[in-house]
């Protein structure tokens, strides 16, 4: 039995227990759950057994004091809601355990706002032990967090820019994992936690999406951080391993078998979608144009929900929309026309600060524009509301422009 099944098993049959014997109410004392539910109920009563793994760590979730997990040093606040913003800088994949130049560099960089789009930290691995990724473990996803916020360099940035913040599978805890990850609710209290996410920004829903709104009308730049982990379906693996364009999956042909973010996120994002913004940015932790270019995450896998959400952004009228996102351990720029959409839609994706795999990219997309850029280096937004136009950029770790696409943002109403 390997290390993350026997902390399965041992929970399970902790909270198993747990179930049969205390009534669980977070906001009851501690002494008060320690009270057998034979206290509480008729004795002909008994609870029904957990369902699945995640319903019984729930149990046990009940019993951890928050106050006892990691929590990030403390940042400006964000933008004030009535002020247009013109730059935003946008990171992801950073290993906690590793030094990070481009994270510092972003530190010194000019910016209303930081978006980490995801890998964030590393929690299930760990380059001191070499240890191999995809190994889920409590107390090395806690530790993690505490590593990255003692960094130096996250310090930095920490000091320097009001962040907003999204997760992928390495903060969420094991390697492409979607809903059926058994830990994802323990995931998501440290996540919402560390990053202070309280009630105004995620709600008492579970999951970890939420939105902004910066500027006034004509200046309005509003920003969808999506949750692509916590509701998402299972992947249909790769029937040619590391073959091009199929290297880890495949897309879904059944339309019924797809989920990505869930019913609940669903409703939430069509009603952002339909408020005032000039410019939306639509953050996901994985890439949202790609469709012939690689076979590992992306939204095409489920090519259903891909649909939905071209089709969604055509029925809501929602103008300016751009998507953001990170994942891949390398740089791209996407200009996407599609039918279901109402007007091309850009992207840019921006990974990784620190866990570059490579010095160039081969990789080509039908809507890719140029060659990626495979060294360590960060994003940026720049909005010119005087001009009307936006620039996305990829900049390596002096702050240099390698890759760069601008257009208009919509006229004003």
């Amino acid at each position: 039995m390997n290390h993350t099944t026997a902390l399965i098993v041992s929970l399970a049959t902790l909270t198993f227990a747990a179930c049969e014997a205390v009534p669980i109410d977070e906001s009851a004392a501690p002494e008060s759950q320690a009270e057998p539910v034979s206290a509480a109920l008729p004795q002909s009563v008994t609870p029904p057994p957990p369902a699945s793994a995640v319903e019984a760590l729930n149990a046990y979730y009940a019993t951890i004091d928050r106050s006892s997990l990691p929590v990030a040093p403390a940042g400006p606040a964000l933008p004030d809601a009535s002020q247009p913003i013109t730059r935003i800088l946008i990171g992801s994949c950073n290993n906690e355990e590793r030094d990070s130049p481009t994270l510092a560099r972003t530190a010194v960089e000019p910016a209303d706002l930081f978006i980490m789009t995801g890998d964030n930290v590393y929690g299930d691995s760990d380059d001191t032990r070499g240890r191999v990724f995809n190994e889920p473990d409590f107390e090395e996803h806690r530790e993690s967090f505490v590593d990255l916020a003692a960094s130096p360099e996250f310090q930095a940035v920490r000091a320097s820019h009001p962040m907003m913040v999204a997760w992928d599978d390495h903060d969420y805890g094991a390697n492409d994992a979607g809903a059926d990850f058994p830990f994802k609710v323990y995931a998501e209290m440290i996540h919402e936690t560390f990053w202070g996410l309280d009630d105004e920004d995620v709600g008492s829903w579970p999951g970890t999406y939420y939105a902004r709104s910066f500027g006034p009308e004509g200046q309005r730049t509003q920003i969808i951080m999506l949750d692509t982990r916590f509701f998402r379906g299972p992947l249909v693996n790769t029937d040619q391993w590391n073959a091009p364009g199929k290297q880890r999956y495949i897309p879904h042909t059944d339309p019924m078998q797809q989920d990505m973010l869930g019913a609940a996120q669903w409703t939430w994002l069509e009603n952002q979608l339909r408020e005032p913004a000039d410019l939306r940015l639509i953050v996901s932790s994985i890439q949202i144009s790609t469709t012939d270019g690689h076979g590992y995450e992306h939204w095409n896998n489920m090519p259903a929900e891909r649909d939905r959400l071209f089709q969604l952004i055509d029925r809501t009228d929602a103008e300016g929309v751009v998507f953001v996102s990170g994942d891949r351990h390398t740089g791209f720029l996407y200009r996407l026309e599609d039918d279901l959409l109402p007007y091309p839609v850009h992207e840019v994706t921006a990974s990784s600060l620190n866990m570059s795999f490579a010095d160039e990219s081969s990789e080509t997309d039908r809507a890719q524009l140029g060659a990626g850029f495979a060294k360590t280096h960060f994003g940026a937004i720049n909005m010119d509301w005087d001009a009307r136009t936006v620039s996305l950029t990829l900049n390596d770790e002096t702050g240099e422009v390698v890759r760069n696409v601008s257009f208009p943002i919509p006229p004003a109403p």
